[in-house]
């Protein structure tokens, strides 16, 4: 009986950690996404100098707060799944370790603390909280998009390279070392901050001539800009085009036949995307929840 018990209480604190179906998961992944935003923001407020000599107190512990809460968080996650090592080598176990640590590390390494922020990668569980898969058809045809116009960007991107250093050799002759175009690769790389658009203003041209390519790297860096999404936008419209609607919509409606919109997860082998009503990990075959 009081293994049932136990058996229970691990199955129920599993299905409230791990999945997000239910009122209580949903609930454990909201305040658990609030904390890991407020660490965050902690972490930013502490790094403004004026701002943490003022609530240094304040910052620290409520960060300590937190930071025990993660810890906690962590060791249940470990308890509640019946092979540990697969929870702690997976992806998430080792960001939720990375993301817990630094805190216990600035005890014995001053300024490790800030290492803190690693904790924004755990906001990688939005996408499981908020059922976010459901938008995989159309993130893939723009991911074929990209993926069928890089020889054309990769051809551009190359052609955009050798323009820069044309063009910095030849501002690198006309503007000379006395007016900070000192070498030909510092001249390049003002060409392409000029060409992106950037003008980060550290070098700048001073003759007339100089002054009259650089107005012309600046105008031709607006078309440079519209190419690549030029080239990207012609391949999207391809793909979802009148001749090709059917074929899409038919791939598209199989694939959303593959997505599963439930965040089961299995506590024996950690596997998920498990048909929607399913009782049996489709990996292990081990029941998924147990009354």
């Amino acid at each position: 009986m009081e293994t049932n018990q136990k058996h229970t209480w691990k199955s129920k604190l599993h299905e409230i950690i791990y999945e997000a179906d239910t009122p209580e998961g949903k609930l454990f992944d909201v305040v658990l996404l609030i904390a890991i935003l407020a660490s965050i923001v902690l972490v930013m407020l502490e790094s403004i100098k004026s701002f943490d000599e003022k609530y240094h107190l304040f910052l620290n512990i409520s960060e300590w707060v937190i930071t025990i809460l993660f810890t906690i968080e962590y060791i249940l996650r470990i308890i509640t799944v019946k092979k540990p090592i697969r929870y702690i080598l997976s992806f998430y176990g080792i960001i939720d370790l990375l993301s817990t640590i630094p805190k216990y590390l600035s005890l014995i390494f001053v300024g490790t603390h800030a290492l803190v922020a690693l904790r924004a990668l755990r906001l990688l569980r939005i996408f499981r909280i908020l059922k976010l898969v459901r938008y995989l058809g159309a993130s893939n045809q723009l991911a074929n998009a990209i993926k069928a116009s890089r020889a054309k960007i990769a051809v551009f991107l190359f052609a955009v390279l050798i323009a820069s250093v044309i063009f910095g050799t030849i501002m690198y002759l006309v503007e000379g070392e006395e007016h900070g175009f000192t070498n030909i690769p510092k001249s390049v790389y003002w060409c392409i901050v000029t060409l992106t658009t950037v003008g980060f203003g550290d070098i700048a041209p001073q003759t007339p001539l100089g002054q009259f390519i650089a107005a012309l790297i600046m105008i031709l860096g607006y078309g440079i800009i519209a190419v690549p999404t030029g080239i990207v936008s012609a391949e999207y419209t391809k793909a979802t085009g009148s001749n090709s609607k059917a074929k899409i919509s038919n791939e598209e409606q199989e694939q959303l036949k593959s997505v599963r919109l439930n965040t089961q997860c299995c506590a024996n082998c950690m596997a998920q995307k498990h048909q929607d009503g399913a009782e049996f990990c489709h990996k292990c075959g081990c029941p998924l929840h147990h009354e």
